[in-house]
């Protein structure tokens, strides 16, 4: 095999746990739903969260709540890693956490967690139990005996961890081409079906969602649109009892013009990368909506950030559908307990913003690894007793009532 010839000795014998009797098995008829073992309760539970017109249902109660960040559970290389993590995300308070359900790479590697390879010899699952989705197994199951929810985000628009680009490198194309490329949409169907069959009866499952920070720079923004509608459309035959929601980063258009206050002629109202945040929240199999906010990185002041929290809650009481602050951070240096505070407060105080999640949480992990960036907002400090610890708890005890 092509793939063989360029992998050592060890990543050799890691790729055969992908293949039955010396062939590629077909993605769509792996058995992959079984996880006997792995104390995993059926859908039904009190675990399985809702929406409730513009809040959330989490384990059958309508509540206001923060959340964080955690991208990095399925891929540390260690139980203790995960352990540690999310034991210390349970103590914050948080009861929910968004992971990374992708890793994807064109190559089998010696090192490093990765779910599937795609390349020209086809399409593989490393069930590899050390390098491999036995890691997010496990994450799964340690958010479950925590009571932690989990929002598991499919497809990430960028290279990390393998995104769209691992698929445009096997079937051709641009990125943008991506989203409308029948082979490379059928491949990410297949593994769209492999986590999802793989984990829809854990309750350890908040939501799936579509794609971090999906992005289609310069072109029509209802090709995402109608590409969010085939993709959601598809979990929901597969699992119609979790939410899903596409994890975009909430880009305006005109569209929006006459629905939020303060509506400007400036980058992210424009539609550039593509994305119309109020067309895709109106689709009907989508249940919240997501928005991002990184004011530093897009060229507006920190102060911004309490108009673009305002405008998304517009769109939301408009649409009657929550709306979750899915990101949002100030690098370290900054004040971030005034700056971010302040956006929290905006949340707390002044929409009827369902929930926020910082990003990210920060672990000292026993094994060395190091997966965070300098946004990160570090367990045991007084940065996360405020902004963690203070913040969830006043989204906890806030009245269940959305009224602005």
């Amino acid at each position: 095999m092509y793939i063989v010839s360029k992998l050592s000795l060890f990543a050799v014998a890691a790729l055969q746990l992908l293949l039955v009797d010396g062939a590629p098995t077909p993605i769509g008829d792996s058995k992959t739903s079984e996880l006997d073992g792995r104390g995993l309760a059926p859908v039904g539970s009190a675990g399985v969260s809702t929406t409730e017109k513009r809040l959330f249902q989490l384990n059958r109660i309508t509540q206001y709540f923060a959340a964080t960040n955690a991208w990095y559970l399925g891929h540390l290389p260690t139980n203790q890693d995960v352990d540690i993590s999310v034991d210390q995300i349970a103590a914050t308070g948080y009861k929910v956490a968004r992971v990374w359900g992708f890793g994807n790479t064109n190559f089998a590697k010696e090192n490093g967690v990765y779910y599937q390879v795609l390349n020209s010899s086809g399409q593989y699952f490393n069930l590899d139990p050390s390098t491999g989705i036995a890691r997010l197994d496990y994450a799964v199951s340690a958010a479950q005996k925590k009571g932690i929810q989990l929002t598991l985000a499919l497809l990430n628009n960028w290279d990390d961890k393998g995104g769209i680009n691992s698929y445009i490198n096997t079937y051709g194309g641009t990125h943008n081409d991506f989203y409308t490329n029948t082979a490379a949409q059928t491949a990410y169907k297949n593994y769209i079906k492999f986590i999802v069959n793989r984990y829809q009866s854990s309750p350890a499952i908040f939501s799936w969602e579509i794609c971090n920070e999906p992005r289609c720079t310069g072109c029509d923004p209802s090709i995402i649109t109608k590409w969010a509608t085939e993709i959601s459309g598809y979990i929901k035959s597969l699992d119609g009892q979790h939410m899903v929601t596409l994890g975009d980063e909430g880009w305006l258009t005109s569209t929006s013009a006459n629905t939020v206050p303060n509506y400007e002629q400036s980058y992210a109202y424009t539609g550039y990368e593509g994305v119309d945040f109020q067309a895709n929240l109106a689709i009907p199999t989508l249940d919240y909506g997501t928005f991002h906010m990184y004011p530093d990185q897009w060229g507006y002041n920190y102060s911004w950030g309490n108009s673009w929290i305002a405008q998304h809650n517009a769109i939301g009481k408009a649409l009657n559908k929550p709306i979750m602050l899915e990101e949002f951070a100030v690098p370290e240096g900054k004040d971030r307990i005034g700056i971010m505070g302040q956006w929290q407060d905006t949340v707390l105080t002044k929409t009827s913003i369902a929930g926020d999640m910082l990003w990210q949480f920060g672990t000292k992990f026993p094994s060395g690894e190091m997966p965070l960036d300098n946004y990160a907002v570090y367990w045991n400090t007084t940065e996360l007793d405020v902004l963690g610890k203070q913040h969830g708890n006043a989204m906890g005890t806030k009245r269940a009532v959305a009224t602005l």
